[in-house]
């Protein structure tokens, strides 16, 4: 009798697709009028959808004469309200249209699910009223996101302190180079809160709180060589960034040349992040396939979500010289039974000079045997040629990268490692050459 379990399994996996199907063509017979309303319709200028009226609970309104005209505009399948409840992260693709420059194509997200919103509007009135529904833009004016007003000089550390992972440790230098750098006022350039307005400020302190990723992506701007998506722009609660290419995970079983290749970027990346001239160390807290992408023309690996990067000041660790600072903190690696997990302490990273949080979270995550992404296992380096797993030079360096066994092992393992994968790179292009 067993041995006819996976046939009925099999049988009843098609009767539930055929359903999901049927259910599907049942929706969109009952949804035809809507469809044809939703393709010659563009949401878009539609200042609720995009929850302008909530401003200035929201994220910007810069772009906002863009949406107004038309100019941003859903691709195809972004159109259909129906699908929104399979887009549980609010992330469409959409289309930019300039007089002079074409159109190209670009990411809006709305940095949060719907429950996730819904929930950001009852603190914001609990916070004004006690009461979780209220007048949101009256609300607003009675929340710390409006008693920070333009009297107060400077947008200080102890205020925002612990608000998100970006100023989970705030230095002064870090939150004046997030004021200086703002990109949804048109004087920019200054860090003093009065060239601010209220709305402006309001808004700034509320994308803080709520979701800093637009913060990291001005304050370390693509344009000077930062390894994140370009900011364009926001509406409402609607943002808008630069579309880098197809996501990491697509490039799981590309050719081996090309996965070492974005190996060797991913490790490039996790040292330009922990150690660079302006002596800010970001950590990646959240490291994932999903979150990275490859530009289809120059092969860049770009970070997509900086929603979770912690930012520590290495000038002011070194001024303050806490306990410790000195020690090279190291990562602790946990067998874990989830996707994409990491054990770290945020007080470590933020009260240490040398860390190695950002080599062992794309050496466990990304390259390793030990990455684990969509059932399967064995990371983005998985299968390498016969004589390199032979070798077995590269499986050592990434278990110690991973999971050390010597003291301060994984910064020797991934200094050694960026290089062992730049020779195979460099002896692809040369083979490739010939």
């Amino acid at each position: 009798m067993l041995r006819f379990l996976p046939l009925k399994l099999g049988r009843l996996y098609r009767c539930l697709k055929l359903l999901l199907l049927v259910g599907l063509f049942v929706i969109l017979l009952m949804n035809t009028h809507n469809l044809f309303a939703s393709f010659q319709k563009n949401e878009l200028t539609d200042r609720r959808f995009i929850n302008l009226n909530k401003c200035p609970a929201c994220f910007g309104t810069s772009w906002c004469r863009k949406f107004m005209n038309g100019q941003v505009s859903f691709e195809t399948w972004g159109r259909l309200r129906f699908l929104d409840v399979f887009n549980v992260k609010n992330v469409y693709f959409a289309q930019y249209g300039e007089p002079r420059e074409g159109t190209r194509r670009v990411v809006l997200k709305r940095l949060g699910s719907n429950q996730e919103l819904a929930e950001i509007d009852q603190k914001i009135c609990k916070r004004a009223t006690g009461r979780p529904r209220c007048d949101l833009i009256q609300a607003m004016y009675k929340t710390e996101f409006a008693r920070i007003n333009g009297d107060v000089r400077l947008l200080t550390p102890e205020v925002v302190e612990g608000w998100s992972d970006l100023v989970h440790c705030p230095s002064q230098r870090l939150l004046d180079r997030v004021v200086r750098r703002y990109a949804e006022t048109k004087d920019s350039g200054s860090f003093l809160l009065k060239n601010l307005k209220d709305t402006e400020r309001m808004q700034l302190l509320m994308t803080l709180a709520f979701n800093p990723e637009p913060l990291v992506l001005q304050s370390f701007p693509s344009d000077e060589g930062w390894p994140f998506a370009k900011y364009l722009g926001a509406c409402g609660r609607v943002v808008a960034v630069n579309y880098v290419g197809e996501e990491l995970w697509s490039f799981y079983n590309a050719p081996w040349e090309k996965r070492v290749d974005l190996a060797r970027q991913l490790m490039d990346i996790a040292e330009q992040l922990t150690n660079n001239d302006f002596e800010f160390a970001l950590y990646l807290l959240d490291v994932s396939f999903d979150n990275f992408a490859v530009g289809p023309r120059d092969g860049k690996v770009i970070v997509v979500d900086a929603e979770n990067v912690l930012v520590a000041d290495k000038r002011l660790i070194k001024q303050n010289k806490p306990e410790n600072y000195d020690v090279w903190y190291e990562s602790r690696f946990e067998e874990c039974d989830r996707e994409a997990c990491l054990s770290f302490s945020k007080d470590s990273l933020c009260s240490r000079v040398t860390v190695d949080h950002n080599y062992y979270a794309v050496c466990q995550n990304l390259l390793s045997r030990y990455a684990t992404w969509r059932g399967t296992t064995g990371g983005l380096l998985h299968d390498p040629p016969a004589h390199i797993a032979k070798d077995g030079q590269l499986e050592a360096l990434l278990d110690e990268c991973t999971k050390p066994k010597k003291r301060y092992g994984r910064f020797q393992a991934a200094k050694e490692l960026r290089e062992y994968l730049t020779q195979l790179a460099a002896a692809s292009s040369s083979a490739t050459a010939r």
